[in-house]
């Protein structure tokens, strides 16, 4: 089955990494990319830019309204997502875990024939 994982990450105004912290990170994010290649698992994915220049467009009641910034007041945000295929939400979690990033929620894809 294939799944999602959504990283999430810090968006507060401060939260971006130094030059070295972020070549540490990039480090993590290319073990984990080879991790799932290695077990047939990795389908794609992207980091996303900051929320901090989302752009929210709400259609309610027939009228179209678009604002700067994300959909929820928060700080933290998802930062990119993951495809993958595994067997069962335990491998899903499994791949979750080994994940850099220290919060990820996971999706199911439904397959839709």
């Amino acid at each position: 089955m294939r799944y999602v994982l959504l990283p999430v990450r810090d968006d507060s105004p401060g939260a971006e990494p130094g030059p070295a912290e972020r070549e540490e990170i990039i480090a993590r994010w290319g073990r984990f990319n080879e991790m799932l290649a290695a077990r047939g698992a990795g389908r794609g994915g992207h980091e996303l830019a900051s929320s901090g220049i989302a752009t929210t467009v709400r259609k309610t009641a027939g009228e179209v309204v678009v604002t700067d910034g994300p959909y929820a007041e928060a700080v933290e945000q998802i930062g990119g997502y993951v495809t993958i295929e595994a067997a069962s939400m335990d491998e899903a979690i499994e791949f979750a875990e080994a994940c850099p990033s220290a919060v990820v929620e996971i999706r199911p894809v439904p397959d839709r024939g």
